[in-house]
């Protein structure tokens, strides 16, 4: 007997805009990671340069990770690539070392806002939603 939920099927046809939006999504978050590392200190409002000097460098490399390795992932999945499922669940990891950083990093944690946090935590969903619709995906054929 054989579980018909992971047969090959034909590609649905919302798949390439999910793909697309997913590219999307992690573009803006490139862009935002891009605007944040490049920032000059002294330009940022004083209630966010708290959070901007106390952030180390292992959250904002997993930052990095996080939205570059997503991209690339998000690229596959608009070409139908198997690869996007394992570069997705890489994004998954460090968005979530990323979210660990922001809650567990003392300094970080007192200079963020709780709006600041509840967007980090809509991020996470996301982006875990990304990887499970590669893995779906990947489970119906879709990728090759």
């Amino acid at each position: 007997m054989t579980d018909e939920r992971f047969t090959p099927r034909p590609v649905a046809g919302w798949y390439m805009i999910a793909a697309i939006a997913s590219l999307l999504f992690m573009a803006l978050g490139c862009a935002m990671y891009v605007m944040h590392v490049t920032a000059d200190p002294e330009s940022i409002p004083l209630d966010q340069r708290a959070a901007y000097a106390a952030e180390p460098l292992w959250v904002t490399a997993a930052n990095a990770v996080a939205v570059w390795v997503g991209l690339a992932g998000a690229l596959m999945l608009v070409l139908r690539r198997k690869l996007a499922q394992p570069l997705l669940l890489v994004s998954v990891i460090a968005v979530l070392v990323w979210l660990a950083g922001l809650i567990l990093v003392p300094g970080l944690r007192e200079a963020i806002s709780a709006n600041d946090l509840a967007v980090a935590v809509v991020v996470a969903a996301i982006t875990w939603t990304i990887f499970w619709f590669a893995r779906h995906s990947r489970q119906r054929g879709w990728l090759r």
